[in-house]
């Protein structure tokens, strides 16, 4: 077993998995504090870094694609105090971070572990409940619909929609941006069938960020809730849908119907193996093959 305990937190890795918990120093970022311990399974990890500086250095974890929904949810706009996987070493421990990332690494070797990208998340998401206010709004989500309540800042063509409802069987995306510079942030829900380019601080899909220091933790809430969207990698339902198949016209009317019939059981066949592997979550599946059978 390989550990370090620094302020900033404490990584310990025991062949399997790393345990990252954030230091209880008052340097530690808000976000990390309130997304607590992290458990990393090994498979879920592309590679580990260590980088000195003069007075500090830094650890890093890299992870695969499409591993981990908060990284997804937050496309790599976490800035370093907020990003979990970065670890602040003092000086008089660089001998130990050293020792630490050979052992995951050779863990990484030993194990065959690939740096491709994954088909679904190897890491479960923040907990929930979940409820973030921030911005011109408060957002909660417990695992299967999201609220919206606005507050007094909150622009009154938006908030005399009132409080907002969203199901997560009715959301096709979300996006958490940062404020960055003059450009205010936002956490905006992408409803299904319900397009709109209206700005965030008129959206009543959206919240807008203006910068403060709770604005990170809305990233938790993008990524509770990423968590439970198909993954980014499963092709969307009218990719695997039955496709007609070519018949050639000299067939005559029984050859016609007995080669259309085989060509839809090899498109179940094909769907059954989707499924089964992942790549088609259960609804998918069911409404794709309830329109084969239908055909039949």
């Amino acid at each position: 077993m390989a550990e370090i305990i620094q302020k900033d937190g404490t990584w310990t890795f025991d062949g399997d998995a790393l345990r990252l918990t954030p230091g209880r120093d008052r340097n530690v970022s808000l976000l990390r504090r309130t997304l607590g311990e992290l458990v990393v399974p090994l498979g879920a990890l592309a590679g580990v870094s260590f980088e000195q500086g003069k007075k500090s250095g830094r650890l890093r974890l890299r992870l695969r694609d499409g591993a981990d929904p908060l990284l997804h949810a937050s496309g790599g706009r976490l800035t370093e105090p907020n990003d979990p996987y970065q670890l602040l070493v003092e000086s008089d421990r660089y001998g130990v971070a050293e020792y630490f990332v050979d052992e995951v690494r050779n863990a990484l070797l030993l194990d065959e572990v690939a740096s491709d990208p994954v088909n679904e998340y190897l890491l479960p998401g923040p907990p929930v409940p979940l409820s973030v206010s921030a911005g011109d709004g408060t957002a909660s989500f417990d695992g299967e619909h999201i609220r919206l309540e606005w507050n007094w800042k909150t622009e009154d063509a938006k908030a005399a929609a009132g409080t907002r409802t969203l199901a997560v069987t009715d959301l096709i995306g979300v996006e958490w941006q940062p404020a960055v510079g003059l450009e205010n942030g936002h956490l905006r829900f992408a409803v299904r069938n319900a397009p709109t380019k209206a700005p965030p601080k008129y959206d009543p899909n959206s919240v807008e960020l203006w910068g403060f220091k709770k604005d990170p933790l809305m990233a938790l809430v993008a990524a509770a809730v990423q968590a439970r969207l198909p993954h980014p990698s499963t092709p969307a339902l009218t990719d695997v849908e039955p496709a007609k198949p070519q018949i050639p016209q000299q067939s005559g009317p029984a050859d016609r119907r007995e080669d259309e019939h085989d060509a839809l059981l090899r498109r179940l066949r094909e769907l059954g193996e989707l499924h089964r592997t992942g790549v088609l979550t259960d609804e998918e599946f069911h409404m794709a093959k309830q329109a084969i059978l239908k055909r039949m």
